[in-house]
């Protein structure tokens, strides 16, 4: 049980994998849209989109539901949304934790200048 879980682990986070797609699931946590709608927020060509979304709806990740000559595509799981937030929340702590070690790399050459003089 355990291998399957880590094997599910890591075929969901190969799908998450590619930065259009994370742009897709953040416009779709924010409501359902179809892929005109995706497109042109994402600024990308219809294929790149089509071709993200489908690597999405293969791990259940994404579903499209036909309205018309439209598909529009909803989050198969809102923890998609906490999902992100979190990732969100890591990158910031990476940020601080950058920024505290350049500044602190900074006051050490300030002092080395000033000692020097």
């Amino acid at each position: 049980m355990n291998l399957e879980m880590q094997q599910f682990k890591a075929e969901f986070f190969k799908a998450l994998a590619h930065p259009l797609r994370i742009r897709i699931l953040e416009l779709l946590a924010e409501g359902d849209k179809n892929v005109n709608e995706i497109q042109t927020l994402v600024g990308s060509e219809g294929s790149a989109v089509s071709q993200q979304l489908t690597v999405l709806r293969a791990k259940n990740i994404v579903s499209g539901t036909k309205e018309g000559n439209k598909v529009i595509y909803t989050l198969k799981d809102p923890m998609i949304i906490e999902l992100l937030a979190v990732a969100r929340h890591i990158f910031n702590n990476h940020l601080v934790d950058t920024i505290t070690i350049l500044d602190k790399f900074k006051e050490d050459e300030e002092e080395v200048s000033t000692s020097g003089n």
